[in-house]
C-alpha cells in the first residue's frame, strides 16, 4: 500500500519561506510526483509537478516564480516543495501525490491522498 507523508509546513508571514517535504513509500515504480493545496472552502488544486526523473517541472501561474519543486530518488522518492515570498493566499492544506506524468490532476493523481500539511501565511 503506497503511504504518503507530507511535512514541514507552519505559520509564516508574508514574505516568508518554507520547504515542504513529501516522502513516498510502498511504490514499487517511479512515478510522477505533484503537490496541491486546499484553502478553506475551496476546492483543492494544482500547485507543482516534477517529471518521472526530474526533467520536467509544471507550476500553477499564482506560484510560478516564487516555488520550486525538486526531488530525490533512493529507496523512497522525496519530494520538496521551497516555497519563497508567501503570501495570504498561499495559505492551506498542502498535499502531494503520484501522477502518470507531469501534466497531473487532481484527476489523474494515482494514490490515496495523505493528511497533508498546513501552511499559514499571516501576519
Amino acid at each position: 500500500q503506497v503511504q504518503l507523508e507530507e511535512s514541514g509546513g507552519g505559520l509564516v508571514q508574508p514574505g516568508g519561506s518554507l520547504t515542504l517535504s513529501c516522502v513516498v513509500s510502498g511504490r514499487s515504480s517511479r512515478t510522477a510526483m505533484g503537490w496541491f493545496r486546499q484553502a478553506p472552502g475551496k476546492e483543492r488544486e494544482f500547485v507543482a509537478s516534477i517529471s518521472r526523473f526530474g526533467v520536467v517541472t509544471r507550476y500553477s501561474d499564482s506560484v510560478k516564480g516564487r516555488f520550486t519543486i525538486s526531488r530525490y530518488d533512493d529507496a523512497k522518492a522525496t519530494m520538496y516543495l521551497q516555497m519563497n515570498n508567501l503570501k495570504p493566499e498561499d495559505t492551506g492544506v498542502y498535499y502531494c501525490n503520484n501522477g502518470p506524468d507531469s501534466t497531473m490532476s487532481t484527476n489523474t493523481v494515482l494514490d490515496s491522498w495523505g493528511q497533508g500539511t498546513q501552511v499559514t501565511v499571516s501576519s
